[in-house]
């Protein structure tokens, strides 16, 4: 059975996550969900990932989900963007998320980064999910 919307299932798993208290949580790999999952390390929203390859060809991603005094360090992600009605923003429209305090991940023409890098880089693109 294929997947619709790839990325929507990782942001899916790692709310699950979350709520379950896990450690770390797999998901399948793809080029998309390693550099959104970059951003999200580089930020500070998870620990790390790691990729685990198998005989058959196919991959997974291991995410290491942060926590905070017991409590999640993601308190919301939301995907934006959905295959069904996808959404753009300009550099002079890139949502704020929380007044600034969480963040949104945009796909540019010059790769996947946070909502500050794309206004210092002065690129708009697809926005792929916001986080909190």
């Amino acid at each position: 059975m294929s997947m619709t919307d790839p990325l929507g299932d990782m942001l899916t798993r790692i709310r699950n996550g979350l709520m379950r208290g896990k450690n770390k949580i797999s998901t399948p790999n793809s080029k998309l969900r390693a550099r959104v999952l970059d951003v999200l390390q580089s930020e500070g929203y998870i620990r790390g990932y790691s990729q685990t390859d198998f005989d058959n060809g196919k991959s997974e991603l291991e995410i290491e989900l942060k926590y905070f005094e017991g409590a999640p360090v993601i308190r919301e992600i939301a995907r934006v963007s959905k295959p069904g009605r996808r959404v753009y923003a300009s550099v002079k429209n890139i949502p704020s998320v929380a007044n600034g305090l969480g963040i949104a991940i945009l796909s540019t023409p010059k790769g996947v980064m946070a909502d500050h890098e794309a206004r210092e880089q002065n690129v708009g693109g697809e926005v792929l999910c916001q986080i909190f």
